[in-house]
């Protein structure tokens, strides 16, 4: 029986899609989307956002860019577009961008891009773990 795919964060296979206009290639993810195993997903891009973009941080229950600038919507949309992926392609695994606003698990920004982490997790990152796919980030894999 063929491994269920693993979703991952795009920028993580080298896609140029970070909110910086960067990519930041991992070589074991790019190992797994080139022997077939992973599917690349960017939930800010999916959910309408460019790149590049303003710096986003989750603060309380909302995604604000540094401007201010309300993105919860945008990232909503486009985690809920991760999880019919996710679901659509039988994954039970993701490896996700650590401390991203979409992506993070366990550990994110606090809102006031000062580099400030606290507990928690990304809009994306949430819902897979509700949805009981494993969440887990660049840097458990390091």
């Amino acid at each position: 029986m063929k491994d269920a795919p693993i979703i991952v964060s795009a920028c993580l296979a080298g896609i140029y899609c970070r909110y910086n206009g960067e990519a930041e290639p991992f070589a074991p993810v790019v190992d797994l989307i080139r022997a077939g195993r992973a599917i690349p997903f960017c939930p800010e891009a999916f959910g309408g956002l460019p790149t590049p973009r303003r710096p986003c941080e989750i603060l309380g229950d909302r995604v604000v860019d540094a401007d201010g600038v309300d993105r919860t919507a945008e990232f909503r949309r486009g985690a809920e577009e991760g999880l019919r992926l996710a679901r659509l392609a039988g994954c039970n695994e993701a490896i996700l961008k650590a401390r991203s606003p979409s992506c993070g698990s366990g550990v994110i920004y606090d809102g006031t891009f000062t580099s400030t982490r606290i507990p928690g997790d990304g809009v994306f990152a949430a819902l897979l773990k509700d949805a009981s796919i494993r969440v887990r980030t660049e840097e458990d894999l390091a």
